[in-house]
């Protein structure tokens, strides 16, 4: 089974998705792949820093994310413009990848971790969807903390992305990652178990 893994920004997705690789889940990371297109010499980085300037990038040549998190996560039509150019390359990756760990291995559980799976309408490449939930305020407080930022700079950020709630109601499965990690692994333990997975 191939799983899509979703949430909002500062959730817990890396969390769950740890839990669930080590009953013997296989994981295919969105975030890693979206680093990897973005990284010196790649097409991508260097059609990004062809739209967005040279400023994006740091001396080395690589992406100075700060610099264009400013420009995208401020300006709607700026983000759309950047997941226009990332997104295509990005969602290639990622097929290669979990079809070609399904090929190796039929029966084991593939998790896509993919924190704009809804936004990026690819909910319909996975036979279920599991959604990591903590209320809004939850992920402002954890966002402010993780990333130093200011009450204003993390709710632009929450608004970037589609609303929590909605997620929740969209997703096959949740697990509610608001209370501590033994509460979310035994949510994860009784999901294993729901699926039917060895």
């Amino acid at each position: 089974m191939i799983m899509g893994l979703t949430g909002g920004i500062a959730s817990g997705k890396s969390t769950v998705s740890a839990m669930l690789i080590q009953k013997g889940a296989r994981l295919v990371d969105a975030d890693v792949i979206a680093k990897g297109v973005m990284l010196p010499g790649h097409p991508v980085l260097a059609a990004v820093a062809g739209h967005f300037g040279q400023g994006i990038l740091l001396p080395d040549g690589t992406l100075n994310r700060a610099a264009l998190g400013e420009i995208v996560f401020s300006d709607p039509a700026a983000l759309q413009k950047l997941n226009s150019l990332t997104h295509p390359a990005i969602r290639r990756e990622i097929k290669e990848q979990m079809y070609a760990l399904e090929e190796e291995d039929p029966q084991r559980l593939i998790i896509v971790d993919i924190p704009l799976l809804y936004e990026s309408k690819l909910d319909n490449l996975f036979d279920k969807v599991l959604a990591v939930y903590v209320p809004r305020e939850v992920q402002l407080a954890r966002l402010m903390e993780r990333n130093g930022l200011n009450n204003e700079q993390a709710a632009a950020r929450l608004d970037a992305q589609m609303d929590i709630e909605e997620k929740r109601s969209r997703a096959d499965y949740i697990i509610d990652n608001s209370g501590g990690p033994a509460e979310t692994e035994q949510q994860v333990a009784v999901l294993w178990d729901r699926l039917g997975l060895l």
